[in-house]
């Protein structure tokens, strides 16, 4: 989000829209260009269906009509026969009228079965038959069962009397049929969750929808469910999909095609371009081949200028650059020079001094003098790669240093080094130095025999550094304890404090121990 332009940073449809690629805005404008036919192509569809859906639904509607109708009179004029004769047989079960009037009924229904039961189970009417073993009906009431193979009525009587009657599959589907041209449809009994299917629907394909509806017969919970397919999936609906299909298909070709040939490839080749320009090149534009868009080439043109311009002005820095170095070895060569002459300065007047204590005075100075030098000369030699001063070559040629400058009377003076290789800043050189030159200098003015030992190691980060100097010289006494009060005690503290760390002093061992900061190993 930070490279984004300004007018791109924020929120709604216009910053969403302008942190889209270009092929991605066009593919977009050119699917809202052909949104209008897409929706007429919908809408055809749309219409299509819903009207085969009502025709469909109409047909449905009338085949149930037809089909629960027939079904519903023979069943309803049947079961009233029965109970009619029922009655009569409870009150005389010889009444061979109205057993006869109720075969006569059947007698039409060649498949269909009947019988009348007394209480006791003698028959007083029709004939037995297999499917006449269907759980009693509460009296009085009609019962309706699919078994398999048919239906079965069930009458109770008031007197414990029973009337059955058994309507087999083929009846029943020849009853369902509607007359006249027959659609194609399916029909089925349903009765207590049981179902007896009387014609079945032909499967129809994964796209096909049928559509069901059904019919209370008025019987018990005996209902007939009529199903006949849905509006097919016709050539003219499926060419209107397809054309649908197809025209979004020919935005995103047409749009991609466009941004890819006129503004994504010739930005590509201008961004590799770009991208592998090296400080002091000029980027040829040439090089790209054709380039069909006219505001890319006038970029294009834009950047050629633009590292016309920073070769120019790379020159120049490299020449400015140059003379700042030299000037700056310039300076440095006379600081060293300054230096130089201020340490003879220091060693001729020392030679003309008039007393041990002048001498000693100039032979102080001096030894600070040398120390500062010594760390500027090897400041100036790691100066240009920047990676700071090694400090074992500083220490070391110190160390020469203070042997050389000893008095007379410390001339059995012995300075040992155990320094690693570390590297350091120039104001961590300089305190450092400093530091060691009072430290020697005090072990010097407490012991003329003074033995020091001086060590620097790294620590385990390689951050800090160890810095350590032990002496005989520097054991508590007398002596020491009234050097470090009137002269040496606020410099090396003092020196402690811009190296940002704490001096110690052991007084039974004899050494300052400090910790400092480092940039690292060579």
């Amino acid at each position: 989000m930070n490279g984004l332009d300004p007018q791109f940073r924020g929120r709604g449809l216009s910053a969403a829209l302008g942190r889209l690629p270009t092929g991605a805005k066009v593919f977009l404008i050119l699917v809202g260009a052909l949104l209008p036919l897409a929706l007429i192509a919908l809408f055809t569809t749309l219409q299509t269906t819903r009207s085969a859906d009502d025709e469909a639904r109409e047909r449905l509607s009338v085949t149930a009509q037809e089909s629960a109708g027939n079904l519903e009179n023979l069943l309803a004029n049947h079961v009233a026969q029965l109970g009619e004769a029922l009655a009569a047989l409870e009150r005389d079960p010889q009444d061979a009228p109205g057993c006869t009037r109720l075969a006569g009924t059947y007698a039409a229904q060649a498949q269909a079965r009947f019988l009348v039961r007394d209480g006791r189970g003698h028959l007083l009417c029709g004939s037995s038959f297999e499917q006449a073993g269907l759980a009693k009906a509460p009296r009085g009431d009609v019962a309706a069962r699919i078994v398999p193979g048919g239906l079965v009525l069930r009458i109770s009587g008031d007197a414990g009397a029973t009337a059955i009657a058994y309507y087999p599959h083929d009846l029943l589907a020849g009853l369902a049929r509607p007359s006249g041209f027959v659609p194609e449809y399916g029909a089925a009994l349903i009765a207590h969750g049981d179902r007896l299917t009387l014609r079945a629907l032909k499967d129809g394909g994964p796209l096909d929808r049928g559509k069901s509806l059904r019919s209370n017969l008025g019987i018990d919970d005996l209902a007939l469910e009529t199903t006949m397919p849905g509006a097919p999936i016709t050539s003219p609906l499926v060419i209107a999909t397809v054309l649908l299909v197809l025209m979004w298909i020919a935005a995103a070709g047409i749009g991609w095609f466009v941004v890819n040939i006129l503004l994504i490839r010739p930005l590509q080749r201008l961004r590799s371009s770009v991208a592998n320009y090296q400080p002091g090149d000029v980027i040829d534009t040439a090089r790209l081949g054709p380039i069909p868009a006219q505001e890319i080439r006038e970029l294009g043109d834009t950047f050629s200028q633009i590292s016309r311009t920073v070769q120019e002005h790379e020159a120049d820095l490299a020449k400015g650059l140059v003379q700042q170095t030299r000037l700056t070895r310039e300076v440095h060569h006379r600081v060293k020079n300054n230096l130089q002459v201020i340490s003879s300065l220091i060693n001729f007047h020392a030679r003309a001094a008039k007393g041990d204590e002048a001498a000693e005075a100039y032979a102080s100075i001096q030894r600070r003098v040398d120390a500062l030098a010594v760390v500027h000369r090897h400041h100036y030699a790691e100066m240009e790669v920047n990676r700071g001063l090694e400090l074992r070559s500083v220490i070391g040629e110190l160390a020469a240093n203070l042997r050389a400058t000893a008095p007379e009377r410390a001339r059995g003076i012995a300075i040992t080094l155990e320094v690693e290789p570390v590297l350091v800043t120039q104001d961590v050189a300089i305190a450092v130095a400093f530091l060691l030159t009072e430290i020697v200098e005090l072990a010097i003015t407490c012991n003329e025999s003074a033995q020091v030992r001086i060590s620097i190691k790294a620590q385990e980060d390689d951050t800090r550094a160890l810095v350590r100097v032990n002496s005989p010289a520097l054991i508590s006494s007398p002596l020491f304890e009234g050097l470090v009060e009137k002269r040496y005690g606020r410099v090396l503290q003092g020196l402690a404090r811009q190296l940002r760390t704490q001096l110690h002093h052991d007084p039974l061992v004899g050494a300052y121990e400090t910790s400092i900061p480092i940039n690292g190993r060579p």
